[in-house]
């Protein structure tokens, strides 16, 4: 006897949306969204949507209405719950345009529960485009199987991240100057954290010992090569990952 096919099957598409879930209500999908759905994947009357509200978890969606530019999805089911991120914050101060949106995109990959855009003396764009942003993450989210997003924060210069730092967080920041083997680092400060990623050109002396002031502020140094900022940013939430054992 043939096995029963999967439901929904793992093909099905995923698709954030920002009303509030609840089994016997219904969604409607207009815009960008609609027209990826209608003309890019041809989506019929009775096919499978897999929905998340970064509150509720996962749920079912069906068609039920399906118009040229809009359709109907009738929320049927719950599959999951949100998954419980860990508690890890990365700060990072912002870069040119495309290499930000990168960082953003890789947070929410790697499961990061916030992101702060952090303005610095080198920092090379002050200006951030959060709602752009926020999009590269959903989409992110809606390509990894994620059914919670990274809170975005306001960006905020860096004496003022300082100076409201809580007290139970530690701050990993990526000293370029040197510093301990982030593992180790990080294998010996459990609980909440955050990872400081510098500018393009590193910390200004001044900021770096701001920095350093900070109690709850620990140096760590991520290998022998130079890395830019991105890359440096993807790295470092990598390890504290692999450490706190979330992969």
């Amino acid at each position: 006897m043939p096995a029963t096919p999967a439901w929904p099957p793992r093909s099905t598409p995923r698709l954030f949306v920002e009303t509030p879930l609840a089994e016997g209500g219904q969604v409607r999908v207009e815009g960008g969204q609609a027209h990826y759905l209608l003309s890019v994947l041809r989506l019929k009357a009775g096919d499978p949507v897999k929905l998340f509200d970064d509150a509720t978890g996962e749920w079912l969606g069906v068609a039920s209405a399906v118009g040229k530019r809009d359709l109907i999805l009738d929320v049927t089911a719950h599959l999951r719950d949100r998954e419980p991120p860990p508690d890890l914050w990365l700060c990072v101060a912002p870069i040119k345009k495309g290499r930000i949106d990168w960082v953003a995109e890789k947070a929410c990959e790697l499961g990061v529960a916030r992101l702060i855009p952090v303005l610095t003396r080198r920092t090379v764009i002050e200006r951030i485009n959060g709602q752009r942003l926020r999009a590269h993450m959903i989409e992110a989210a809606e390509q990894c199987d994620r059914t919670a997003l990274p809170e975005l924060a306001d960006p905020v210069k860096l004496d003022a991240l300082l100076r409201d730092w809580p007290g139970n967080r530690t701050l990993f920041f990526a000293d370029e100057t040197g510093g301990t083997p982030a593992a180790e680092t990080m294998a010996a400060h459990k609980g909440p954290a955050a990872i400081l990623i510098g500018p393009e050109g590193g910390f200004a002396d001044a900021e770096r010992e701001a920095i350093r002031a900070l109690p709850q502020a620990v140096g760590i140094g991520l290998g022998p090569r130079i890395l830019r900022a991105e890359t440096a940013a993807a790295a470092a939430v990598s390890v504290w990952m692999s450490v706190a054992g979330d992969w």
